[in-house]
C-alpha cells in the first residue's frame, strides 16, 4: 500500500479484536531467529518525497524479469499482449464483477464468458467450452475426475514429457478418490511411446491423457493415439497449448474427448506465475459432466437475446459429496482477457503468431546446431520449444546467461534425470528478435569454449 492511516489508536483496538496485549506477543508464534532484534537503521527521518526517491534507487538494484531476455516457457511463456486487452480489463464493469448469480444485473460478463467459450470451443475443434478454470494443472485434474466419471474406472494413464508439476497436482486430486495415476515412457526421439501405451491400456483404463505439444516441445502423433485409446475403450484427454492450435491440428479433428489446457498466453501476463486461466472443452455428450459452469445464449419474452448460467448442477453448492466438481467459481478477468486478445488477433493474426513461434524457434536451434557448446535431445518436430543438453555445468551456464541479461531456459535434470544434468528446455516467442537469438548462441558457444 502507498499510504497506510494507523494511528497508535487504531493498532491498540485492531490487537484487542485479535486477544493480544502488544504486536510482540502477536509475532510469539516466529522463532527468535528469524526476528528483527532493536531498530532497524533506516536513517534520520526524511521527507515523503525523500522516501520515494530512496525506495527508488534500492528498487533499481533489482533486475526483474520483465527486463531481461526470456527463454523460458514450462506453460508460462512472455508474450506480447495487445493494448485493447489492458484498456478492457481495466474498466471497472469487468474488474469488480465476480460470479453473476443474477442474470438480469450481470449481462455484460454474462456476454463475455460466453463469448470466450464460443471462442475456446472454435479453438479446439470441439462441441461446447466451459467458464474456464483456475489454471491448466487443475483443469486437467477435473477432466481426469470427469472421464473416471464417466466411464465409472478409476485408471488414468499420463505421458511421462508432462511437467511434474501438473503431475503433483494430479496426484493430489487422484489420491481422494482412489484413482490410480500411471505414466507411460517416451520414445527416443521424445514421443510418447505407443508400443508401450497399448500395453498398458486395460478394461480399467478410464481416459489417457495427451500433452500436445509435449512438456519437451515435441509434436506428437494425434491421430493415431487417438486411435489406439478409442480402439481400447478408454476416452483422450487432450492437454494442449492453445496457441499452438494456431498451425497444429485441433483436438477436435483427431477426436479428443475432452480438451484442457493452460490459457495464461491468450492475453494474461506472466505476474510472477499466476493468476493463471484453466481452459476446458468437450463433446456435447459429456456437457453435462463438465465441471463448473456453463453461459448460454436464450431469448426473453419479447424475443430479445440474452445471457443464462446454465447447466450447473445444485450439488456443487449443497451436497458437495455428489457434485460433478466442487469448483464454485471461475477465473472470469482471465477469461475476459482472453476473449479480448483471441478477438484482436483474429485468424490471420492468431496463425501469423504461431508461425512466428514456430520459425524463431526453429532459427535459435538451428543456430545452436551449430556450437560446441551443446547438444540437442531431439529432432526438429517441436512447436515453439525445445530441448538442449549443455555441456558445461549448468548451473555456472545460467548465471553467466543471467549476467548477460538472459533467462537461459527451465533446468530438467531433477524432474528428468534421464536427460542428462545439462538438459534445459528452451522457449521462443514472437517476442524474440534475432538479435536476442544470437546473444544466447554467443553464450552458448562461450560456454563451449569457442571464440
Amino acid at each position: 500500500m502507498s499510504y497506510v492511516q494507523n494511528t497508535d489508536r487504531d493498532r491498540n483496538e485492531m490487537l484487542e479484536a485479535i486477544g493480544v496485549s502488544s504486536l510482540d506477543e502477536l509475532l510469539e508464534p516466529i522463532d527468535e531467529s528469524l526476528r528483527v532484534h532493536g531498530l532497524l537503521d533506516l536513517g534520520p527521518p526524511m521527507s515523503e518525497a525523500a522516501v520515494v526517491s530512496r525506495c527508488t534507487e534500492l528498487a533499481r538494484r533489482n533486475r526483474p524479469a520483465g527486463v531481461a531476455v526470456g527463454f523460458l516457457g514450462g506453460g508460462i511463456y512472455d508474450r506480447f499482449i495487445p493494448a485493447v486487452v489492458r484498456y478492457v480489463l481495466s474498466r471497472s464493469e469487468f474488474y469488480t464483477s465476480y460470479t453473476p448469480y443474477q442474470a438480469e444485473v450481470s449481462q455484460g460478463t454474462l456476454q463475455a464468458i460466453y463469448e470466450y467459450q464460443s471462442m475456446i470451443s472454435r479453438l479446439t475443434g470441439m462441441d461446447a467450452a466451459n467458464a474456464s478454470l483456475y489454471d491448466g494443472a487443475t483443469s486437467l485434474a477435473e477432466a481426469m475426475l470427469m472421464a473416471c466419471g464417466i466411464k465409472r474406472k478409476g485408471r488414468i494413464l499420463v505421458p511421462r514429457a508432462l511437467s511434474q508439476r501438473i503431475r503433483m497436482v494430479l496426484e493430489s486430486y487422484a489420491a481422494g478418490k482412489r484413482i490410480a495415476v500411471e505414466e507411460v515412457p517416451f520414445s527416443d526421439d521424445g514421443t510418447l511411446d505407443a508400443a508401450s501405451l497399448a500395453k498398458r491400456i486395460d478394461q480399467e483404463t478410464a481416459a489417457v491423457v495427451l500433452a500436445q505439444p509435449n512438456y519437451f516441445g515435441i509434436i506428437e502423433p494425434a491421430g493415431e493415439i487417438a486411435a489406439l485409446v478409442h480402439e481400447r475403450g478408454a476416452m483422450l484427454i487432450a492437454y494442449v497449448d492453445p496457441i499452438s492450435l494456431g498451425i497444429i491440428a485441433p483436438p477436435g479433428e483427431y477426436d479428443a474427448d475432452i480438451v484442457v489446457g493452460e490459457g495464461q498466453q491468450l492475453g494474461n501476463a506472466m505476474n510472477f506465475g499466476g493468476p493463471l486461466l484453466g481452459f476446458m472443452a468437450t463433446k456435447k455428450d459429456y456437457i453435462r459432466k463438465c465441471p463448473g459452469r456453463l453461459i448460454s445464449a436464450t431469448v426473453d419474452r419479447d424475443g430479445r437475446r440474452g445471457y443464462v448460467m446454465t447447466l450447473q448442477t445444485r450439488e456443487q453448492h449443497i451436497r458437495r459429496e455428489k457434485a460433478t466438481s466442487n469448483i464454485c467459481t471461475n477465473e472470469g478477468l482471465c477469461a475476459v482477457a482472453a476473449a479480448v486478445y483471441l478477438a484482436a488477433l483474429g485468424d490471420t493474426g492468431f496463425r501469423g503468431l504461431a508461425l512466428q513461434c514456430a520459425a524463431k524457434s526453429r532459427t535459435l536451434y538451428r543456430m545452436l546446431k551449430e556450437t560446441r557448446g551443446c547438444s540437442l535431445a531431439f529432432g526438429e518436430n517441436f512447436f515453439q520449444e525445445f530441448v538442449v543438453n549443455i555441456t558445461s555445468p549448468l548451473g555456472t551456464f545460467l548465471a553467466e546467461a543471467k549476467s548477460r541479461g538472459i533467462l537461459a531456459g527451465i533446468p530438467l535434470g531433477n524432474d528428468f534425470p534421464e536427460l542428462g544434468e545439462g538438459a534445459l528446455l528452451v522457449a521462443v516467442t514472437e517476442r524474440r528478435t534475432r538479435v536476442e537469438l544470437e546473444r544466447y548462441r554467443d553464450v552458448v558457444r562461450q560456454a563451449g569454449g569457442e571464440s
